[in-house]
């Protein structure tokens, strides 16, 4: 009956107490829970894999469920094994029990053995009974400061790495405990369930750094050096290994199964070849649109995210070399990835006066013809033409285009939204997000067109095959459909899908109308050459119901073959779908 009591004068007389031996001892906390049901659910399913599960009320008011005791200096390497195998969440961590309270688990746990659990004897009642209230640290400032002063400097060192490590430090590794390392220390205490006073007790230190270490174990991290590339940079080569070079790039793929990917970046170049790269990275499948962007002239960064696929790109020009580096991961791995970017990005320089050479390793002229080797190109599900109706950018295109799309871009490099269809007529306009300034937009014709006369066609054919629009010719057959159909002109001309949704022009340049996609009725299919367009009344009607002033043609002579290719052109833009 007395078990519990005896059991604690014995510890007494041996000079051991609840407190004495929490100093002696650390565990693992693998989660917790706001309720103490939710705990003893978790607890009891850990049990059915571990022999060492306990369970603790903590400081916070949560319930922790944790693994040991174990000695501080095995903790460490406790959790570094668990995590690797997976049988731990990845963001356990190594507890002193400085914040642990009540114990629940063991269901009957005797609480007077909990190790950072303080007892109390109630005469009254002949029981041990748990107390809650807030436990005093095991050291005091002054005896935290005392025993701080013994560390000598790369123990201070390691306190800064390891709170740099987990984003509470952001000043230099110098070991000198000045505001911003205390600073940090207080915003470490307090965000683990300690008093934030500024001086991590030595318990608070051993956690720290201990913790830390698990980390590097964990990912493997090292120092890597890539002399041809002339970047040095630490890598978790536990998660990634080298691949291959594909200048100008060095692709680390992933170990294990880890689905982390890292490319060290490295040319010749300057910022021209910066922005060039900033463009093309932005077309990768591993890049996805949603995300922070941000570019100066020597630099750019790019923090993009999807929900099947998050991805971190900086590089820099410096030298007459562009270096930098592009990871990327499953955005379930966010935790993990919170704990590796920071080393990466801290990590990263160029080096030396080398950029990786275009002929390190042998490649066919087509691999070497742009910076996309081995890499998915991020494809549109459509793309078509369109054209300027004004200075401020607002297109003109085929409801063809922007029919079921995610996302609508005009030339690739700029967002827009529709503002206006009409299934009807197969009008669609749209409007940049960000404002354009087009070298030509339309000038519609507004006087009666002869039949039969030369038209011209601005579209990109082979959609985004080629990097410029092209101009088809042929002739106005007709003003009306083959059905008489009011507001289609019947035009002979060789034209391509992705010709749909570009401008028609008569001799002088003014626009008489925009193509249509080709109409397939049933098993009726129109002869090669016979294309149909909205004419210009139609697209003027669409455009003032949405707000946008018509600029009527104004010149009645026939346009050079230069000036027709110029305002043809000039005009003329490629709308694309994505998912």
């Amino acid at each position: 009956m007395r078990l519990r009591m005896v059991l604690l004068a014995l510890l007494a007389v041996l000079g051991f107490s609840p407190m004495a031996l929490a100093q002696q001892q650390a565990w693992v906390q693998v989660e917790a829970q706001p309720s103490l049901t939710e705990a003893e659910a978790r607890a009891r399913d850990y049990a059915a894999e571990f022999p060492n599960v306990a369970g603790y009320q903590i400081s916070s008011g949560w319930y922790a469920i944790v693994l040991g005791p174990y000695a501080p200096e095995a903790a460490a390497g406790a959790l570094a094994d668990l995590r690797s195998d997976g049988a731990i969440p990845r963001d356990s961590f190594v507890t002193d029990g400085g914040t642990h309270r009540q114990q629940f688990w063991p269901v009957g746990a005797i609480a007077g053995l909990a190790p950072a659990d303080p007892v109390v004897v109630d005469p009254a009642l002949d029981t041990v009974a748990p107390v809650v209230e807030v436990m005093p640290a095991e050291e005091t400032v002054r005896e935290a400061k005392t025993s701080e002063a013994a560390l000598d400097a790369e123990g201070r060192k390691a306190l800064q790495t390891a709170m740099t490590w987990y984003g509470f430090y952001e000043g230099g590794i110098d070991g000198a405990f000045g505001p911003g390392t205390r600073n940090s220390m207080a915003a470490w205490q307090e965000a683990n369930g300690f008093e934030a006073t500024g001086v991590l007790t030595t318990k608070q230190r051993t956690a720290l750094v201990a913790n830390y270490q698990a980390d590097q174990a964990e990912f493997g991290f090292a120092s890597v050096s890539e002399p041809e590339a002339g970047i040095e940079i630490t890598l978790p080569m536990a998660l990634v290994q080298f691949d291959h070079y594909e200048p100008p790039f060095v692709h680390y793929n992933e170990k294990a199964g880890s689905g982390l990917k890292v490319i060290l970046i490295s040319e010749p170049g300057n910022q021209d070849s910066l922005s060039g790269l900033y463009d093309i990275l932005q077309t990768l499948e591993v890049v996805p649109a949603e995300g922070e962007r941000s570019k100066s002239e020597k630099s750019f960064t790019i923090n993009a995210a999807s929900n099947s696929v998050q991805s971190f790109a900086y590089a820099e020009v410096k030298n007459g070399m562009v270096k930098g580096y592009l990871v990327v991961w499953n955005p379930a791995d966010a935790e993990r990835m919170s704990r590796i970017l920071p080393a990466l990005k801290a990590s990263f320089r160029g080096v030396g006066d080398k950029a990786l050479d275009p002929g390190l390793v042998p490649m066919d002229e087509a691999t070497r013809s742009g910076l996309l080797a081995g890499m998915e190109v991020k494809l549109p599900k459509l793309s078509r033409s369109g054209f300027f109706v004004d200075a401020a950018g607002t297109v003109v295109t085929t409801t063809e285009a922007v029919a079921q799309c995610g996302r609508v871009t005009i030339d690739h490099a700029t967002d827009a939204r529709v503002v206006a269809q009409d299934q009807a007529t197969g009008v669609a306009i749209l409007r940049p997000i960000t404002p354009l300034a087009p070298q030509a937009f339309a000038r519609f014709a507004s006087g009666a067109v002869r039949l039969g006369s030369e038209i011209a066609v601005a579209g990109y054919s082979y959609e985004d095959k080629l990097p410029a629009p092209v101009l088809t010719f042929g002739t106005l057959e007709e003003e009306k459909g083959l059905n008489g159909e009011a507001g289609l002109s019947r035009l002979a001309v060789p034209v391509l899908p992705g010709d749909a949704g570009g401008p028609v022009l008569d001799g002088t340049g003014a626009v008489l109308g925009m193509l249509l996609p080709p109409a397939v009725k049933g098993a009726k299919l129109l002869p090669d050459g016979v294309a149909f367009a909205a004419q210009a009344g139609v697209i003027g009607q669409a455009l003032t119901a949405a707000g946008v002033v018509v600029s009527p043609a104004t010149s009645t002579d026939l346009a050079t073959p230069d000036a027709l290719n110029a305002a043809g052109l000039g005009m003329t833009v490629l709308v694309s779908c994505w998912e």
